[in-house]
């Protein structure tokens, strides 16, 4: 891959980028118990530098932890004693943060595949095209599960996909997320396999406390063109990305004719919050 592009907090072009999807969480808020109301292909970066233990550099945060009015912390605190240290630990918590279907609305069912191999790992080539590896030294244990809601009554199938990735510690999972950006920046256009392909990407990192993020240390977006073989296009295309210590969950989300961009939108924002809530319920620190 090429040189690393730390994310540029004075690049107020990206920031108004991010504000966009992370909008959209705050606009789509929470029910009483916390859930989410209302209701593509997995693109995860290589390993980072190293993978020590400090908490410094990309992902670490400083900012005061927002409660959205509600007196409990929308960002608890990190309970690192909870960090899954092996494989099997890691496996288990992903278990426990990963959506199924039914998270994503009655109208969504699981495609074929559904669960992507959990030896395998999505890497961005020099030409952007997406090849797959073995998983890089700092992942415990990653998985994508593919679903999509069928084409019907002349509306388009609108395809989805939902990533949780395990790291050692927050440093790793922010150089995910730090990863995710160069991408960007490196490919606008990219190629998802023979037939499939993402045009004129752009993207937004912001940190917790940055303008409207709120409700995660990392919030990453990207958004685009689909175009597909089978499905025609271009089609809207979005991709969300959070962060929670060393986990980190993403959803991804291509739509279709007849689909508008608030729909495709709706999906992700219903998948991450749901995720990003399952994360913080098993890692972060008991209230009191």
């Amino acid at each position: 891959m090429g040189g690393l592009v730390k994310r540029n907090r004075g690049n107020a072009a990206l920031r108004a980028c991010g504000c966009a999807v992370v909008g959209l969480f705050l606009i789509a808020g929470c029910s009483a118990d916390g859930t989410p109301k209302g209701g593509a292909a997995s693109r995860t970066p290589a390993a980072p530098p190293g993978t020590g233990g400090s908490t410094a550099g990309p992902g670490s945060t400083a900012a005061s932890t927002p409660t959205g009015g509600t007196g409990f912390p929308l960002v608890p605190e990190l309970d690192e004693s909870k960090q899954p240290k092996t494989v099997a630990e890691a496996r288990e918590l992903l278990r426990r943060v990963v959506i199924a279907e039914q998270a994503l609305g009655p109208e969504v069912v699981r495609s074929t595949p559904f669960e992507s191999d959990p030896g395998h790992w999505p890497v961005l080539d020099e030409g952007c095209v997406w090849q797959t590896a073995g998983l890089p030294a700092d992942v415990l244990a990653t998985s994508t599960r593919y679903f999509h809601v069928p084409a019907k009554d002349g509306r388009g199938r609108v395809r989805l996909s939902a990533t949780v990735t395990i790291h050692h510690n927050r440093l790793e999972s922010g150089w995910e997320t730090a990863r995710s950006m160069e991408e960007v920046l490196r490919c606008p256009d990219q190629k998802l396999r023979e037939g499939e392909e993402l045009k004129s990407l752009w993207g937004g990192v912001l940190y917790l406390g940055e303008q409207m993020n709120g409700w995660t240390e990392d919030a990453f977006t990207e958004s685009g063109k689909y175009v597909g073989a089978q499905d025609g296009g271009p089609h809207y295309y979005t991709w969300s990305q959070a962060q929670f210590g060393p986990v980190t969950v993403a959803i991804a989300a291509r739509g279709a004719a007849g689909i508008t961009e608030e729909a495709v939108s709706a999906f992700v924002v219903q998948g991450t919050s749901r995720m990003m809530a399952q994360a913080k319920q098993e890692l972060g620190k008991a209230a009191g």
